[in-house]
């Protein structure tokens, strides 16, 4: 007979080799059963889709919007001339892009001044990505606002639908299509945050009554159309105001209200010419006369001969021996719009037209006087 101890070796033995036996087919069976495809048909089929339905009302009117509105938007491309470092010769070199769009069917191009301040020489490369050279028309660097121009067919030349600015609230929606860092027809959105802010245009001077928005802008949306919920241009994006140079929720837009004001005059005469009174002033003398007098407004230094001014009798400043100085009026109002300074006299004249009648109130020798000023 066997002897106990071997008895329960040879049990150990089973028990050693069932638990070994366990462990390979949980561990190793997984693996097995991929080999053999076993189960593979319910774990390998996609999941059914299911249907979603219509779009929501506003993801359909911005899809519309968009379709409607991209092909009048355009992406710019700009060179500079430099001297070439291994030659004497002058040659072009890229210098940037931004965004820009239809104005009217003959071409003309809407766009920052500042994208083309640099710029020899422009492309224009449209929605079905056909490129044309660009003509510059002209400019106002007041306004941070250009007009190029490209000859192309009449099929191609699709001009956005012009809104107004005034009547903006805060909340409203904005659409903002344009070319950030090179992505041709971009689409962000957002609402007006706030209105009747002030930048300063490529010259330093104020733009006035700019529109604050929260659409994503980039380097490369400049000059491109902010839109209204009915696909109308309300302002030209123009500008950021971020540390790091990219979207941080405050970009600014020139509103469509200044942009059909100086527009039609760059595209007849090359240039935006404001109606004038006719006459000259001098920011310095004008803060300090007007500083001593405790007074706000904008003194007359000198009054041209046969223009508006003369013929409605305002005075100018009389510089006489020992530079003693007898001021001239000093202009406080003009229209509805109050003048402090300089910019707020050039912003009042802006809202008029050539030709136009103003009522002018002035401070002449310490009494406020009115006189109505035909505009030229």
């Amino acid at each position: 007979m066997q002897s106990e101890d071997a008895i329960d070796l040879r049990r150990q033995l089973r028990l050693t080799w069932l638990l070994l036996t366990l462990v390979t087919v949980v561990f190793v069976w997984p693996t097995v059963r991929v080999w053999l495809g076993i189960g593979m048909a319910a774990s390998g089929t996609p999941r059914a889709i299911t249907p979603r339905g219509d779009l929501a009302a506003f993801e359909q009117s911005t899809v519309e919007l968009f379709r409607t509105v991209s092909p009048s938007v355009v992406y710019l491309t700009t060179r500079s001339r430099v001297a070439s470092p291994f030659s004497r010769r002058a040659i072009e070199v890229d210098a940037g892009s931004g965004s820009g769009f239809m104005w009217d069917e003959f071409g003309h191009i809407v766009t920052n001044f500042h994208v083309l301040q640099e710029a020899s020489s422009a492309k224009v490369v449209l929605w079905d990505q056909s490129s044309y050279e660009a003509i510059l028309v002209g400019g106002s660097a007041d306004h941070d606002l250009a007009v190029l121009k490209i000859n192309a067919p009449a099929a191609k030349l699709l001009p956005v639908a012009i809104g107004t600015s005034d009547d903006l609230l805060v909340g409203q929606a904005v659409f903002a299509i344009g070319n950030p860092f090179g992505l041709s027809q971009t689409l962000t959105t957002g609402v007006v945050s706030a209105k009747s802010r002030s930048i300063d245009s490529p010259t330093g001077r104020s733009i006035e009554e700019v529109i604050q928005i929260d659409a994503a802008i980039n380097p490369g949306n400049s000059g491109g159309p902010l839109l209204d919920s009915a696909g109308r241009l309300i302002g030209v994006n123009t500008a950021i105001y971020s540390p790091s140079g990219t979207s941080a929720g405050v970009g600014f837009s020139i509103p469509v209200d200044t942009v059909n004001r100086v527009v039609p005059q760059i595209i007849a005469n090359g240039r935006y010419e404001p109606p004038q009174l006719g006459l000259r002033v001098n920011r310095e003398l004008s803060e300090v006369v007007t500083t001593r007098l405790g007074v706000e407004g904008v003194l007359i230094l000198h009054i041209v001969p046969g223009g508006p001014a003369d013929r409605a009798g305002l005075r100018e400043t009389v510089i006489g021996q020992s530079s003693l100085v007898r001021p001239g009026d000093i202009i406080q109002k003009i229209g509805d719009a109050t003048v402090r300074d300089m910019n707020d006299m050039l912003e009042a004249l802006e809202h008029h037209r050539v030709g136009e009648t103003v009522t002018v109130q002035f401070l002449r020798e310490g009494q406020t006087e009115t006189v109505d000023v035909v505009l030229q």
